[in-house]
């Protein structure tokens, strides 16, 4: 067993440092790993969110049971037809400033301005012939 955990020990050692501290390292990840599965979730949060949850789902239930009672409690009054209802849209006022616009002006077109002289755009002959 003692040459197990020498072979193993020389296998993990780091370089510059005592040929124990690759398999003390090794238990430490061990057993951090260990520890992080076997942690309950309430250390992360997770109990206090569901109890939240759970509260708001009570309020919820609680709140669906009653709306039946209420909807039996309330005055039955005569609906109310689409004509009833109906109030005709206003009417602009007359003598009101015109209306904006719904485009934008026209550009007048570009101005060239006129040729002087005989002058002509030099012609390139590109690429050079050789």
């Amino acid at each position: 067993m003692t040459e197990y955990l020498g072979a193993l020990a020389a296998r993990l050692a780091i370089p510059g440092l005592p040929d124990w501290t690759g398999l003390v390292l090794l238990l430490l990840v061990a057993l951090a790993a260990l520890a992080f599965l076997l942690m309950p979730f309430s250390v992360f949060g997770v109990k206090g969110r569901l109890e939240a949850m759970e509260m708001q789902l009570d309020e919820l239930r609680a709140e669906v049971r009653t709306l039946p009672m209420r909807l039996n409690d309330a005055p039955r009054g005569r609906a109310r037809s689409a004509e009833e209802d109906w109030v005709e849209p206003p009417t602009p006022a007359r003598n009101t400033a015109p209306a904006p616009r719904t485009s934008p002006p026209v550009p007048p077109p570009p101005v060239w301005p006129e040729p002087r002289g005989n002058r002509e755009e030099p012609k390139l002959d590109w690429p050079p012939r050789r």
